[in-house]
């Protein structure tokens, strides 16, 4: 049982635009894992007040992973695989 937990009402709303299959994508993901678009916001901003500032890492990608981004969005040098034994076998693993 929850002891001495303040609960504290929500009592304003935030408002975003976001692109609509970035939006899509995340709502389903969300609901994967039972959770609502507000309750992943909620949590969001309660990690940021937390560790006084975002909770993860944040920084632009280096000009080889900026290229190698683009060449796998347009399926350059990108390797398939049937199996992920067939992964591990190609990786030496």
């Amino acid at each position: 049982m929850l002891r001495n937990v303040a609960i504290k009402a929500k009592d304003t709303i935030v408002r975003a635009r976001v692109n609509t299959r970035v939006k899509q994508n995340a709502e389903d993901t969300l609901s994967k894992l039972g959770l609502t678009m507000s309750d992943a916001i909620n949590l969001l901003l309660n990690q940021i007040n937390l560790s006084k500032g975002l909770p993860f890492e944040v920084k632009i990608p280096n000009k080889k992973t900026q290229k190698t981004l683009r060449e796998s969005a347009a399926g350059k040098n990108v390797k398939k695989f049937s199996s992920t034994d067939a992964l591990f076998k190609d990786l030496g693993i």
